[in-house]
């Protein structure tokens, strides 16, 4: 059974018992991401995950941290979001105090040290370039700015080249010290783990955490009042694009039925749009579509990579799957069958302890109520043919559509594309 407990400090704590688990995950999360930077420190917080290894008083440089962990058997890596930034380790379960230590001490103790700052300045600019060569990802970025524009939730995660050029030790330092507080952390413990032994070490670890009020975040503003399109002109040989919707933020009681939605148009190789798409007019290698929510919006992508000479094509199949959806009721075998894709896929998910600490972790850094697996299962299982329509009647509008795309097109191409996007 899971538990959640908030220590004196305002430190949160989620203990999740797998009896049967040879491995401990202890993940470290905070409530912080690109949506807390302001434009002048965009890509601060994905800086930061990468700075926090290279070292502390106690383990004076990345490689002793990383020679411990590997010493130990560890899986372990990092990772950044819009609003929360998470570090992790998993190993046997024997090594949970081993690894707690670890985490704990970079967490809380980095040095930063400026020479550190100026290579890793270098490799974050390698990563910007690595995503500018690959449509398929730089694609997000488009898609995002579209949607949000020059707000945070807008901004590329990853920053600029020429601001994390600017960023220095001193932006590094003061950015972590608004945020990395006892209130924005949580700190995750599953697998095989003694409960008493672990809270103990957890509140030992961490009772030097500050204790200063967190630093808050801009709230996104979410509105539009026309279809939109964003073109990147470039030379490639496949035109990779984002059909999205405006849809809900992370507590909305309708997600479950987005969720089925989604699944019913893009979940797996019998979705209505991978059959149509790739099985009836051989169109393109990948298409799928998921939602995505924070703390105060979401929307719903549909995403593929088909022939230059057939957007407008392939356009207009997706938009008619879209409109059925909003016009036909889905029929029980389809909705059954997606049920059960999306309930197996969510057990089949959390089978390890890292998986089963992440999927809790970031549930409560996006404020929603913790439920077993079963509950969400249950909440999918609940959606009805009814339910579908409605949803798709309140998300697919002509006014909330966006289209991004990355392929040879131009600025006149754009009125072109607009005209499609009626739903």
């Amino acid at each position: 059974m899971t538990k959640v407990k908030t220590l004196a400090n305002g430190l949160k704590v989620i203990m999740i018992p797998m009896p049967n688990s040879l491995t401990t995950t202890v993940l470290v999360l905070t409530k912080t991401g690109s949506k807390y930077e302001t434009k002048n420190i965009n890509g601060i917080s994905h800086f930061l995950e990468h700075l926090i290894f290279k070292g502390t008083e106690k383990r004076p440089n990345s490689r002793t941290v990383a020679e411990e962990l590997d010493g130990l058997g560890a899986q372990y890596n990092a990772f950044t979001s819009h609003e929360y930034t998470g570090y992790y380790a998993q190993a046997e379960a024997r090594h949970f105090k081993n690894i707690l230590d670890v985490l704990s001490d970079i967490y809380l103790n980095s040095t930063f040290p400026k020479e550190e700052i100026e290579k890793e300045s270098g490799v974050i600019i390698g990563e910007i370039e690595m995503y500018e060569d690959t449509p398929q990802l730089e694609v997000w970025d488009i898609f995002l700015n579209l949607l949000y524009g020059n707000q945070p939730a807008g901004w590329p995660l990853i920053g600029t080249r020429k601001i994390i050029k600017e960023i220095d030790r001193e932006d590094i330092v003061r950015y972590k010290k608004k945020n990395y507080v006892a209130s924005s952390t949580i700190v995750v413990v599953a697998g095989g783990i003694n409960e008493r032994e672990a809270m103990n070490e957890i509140k030992n670890k961490f009772k030097n955490i500050s204790e200063s009020k967190k630093h808050g975040k801009v709230k996104t503003k979410d509105i539009q009042k026309k279809n939109n399109v964003l073109i990147k002109n470039k030379k490639t040989s496949q035109t990779h694009l984002i059909l999205g919707f405006r849809a809900y933020h992370a507590t909305h009681k309708d997600n479950a039925v987005l969720s089925v939605l989604a699944g019913i148009l893009g979940a797996g190789m019998s979705s209505r749009l991978f059959h149509r798409i790739r099985d009836q007019l051989g169109a393109g290698y990948y298409i799928k579509s998921n939602y995505d929510d924070y703390t105060d919006h979401g929307y719903l992508a549909i995403y593929t990579g088909v022939d230059n000479k057939r957007v407008s094509e392939i356009l207009h199949a997706i938009l008619d799957e879209v409109r059925l959806l909003k016009n036909i009721l889905v029929s029980e075998k389809e909705l059954k069958k997606v049920k059960n894709y999306l309930i197996g896929n969510l057990y089949a998910s959390l089978e390890t302890s890292s998986s089963r600490a992440q999927f809790y972790g970031l549930e409560e850094a996006l404020g929603k109520k913790l439920k077993a697996p079963q509950e969400h299962a249950l909440e999918i299982q609940k959606v009805t043919a009814t339910d579908i329509k409605r949803v798709a009647g309140n998300i697919f509008k002509t006014h909330k559509s966006n289209l991004a795309l990355i392929g040879p097109f131009i600025k006149k191409h754009k009125k072109d594309f607009a005209r499609l996007l009626v739903v």
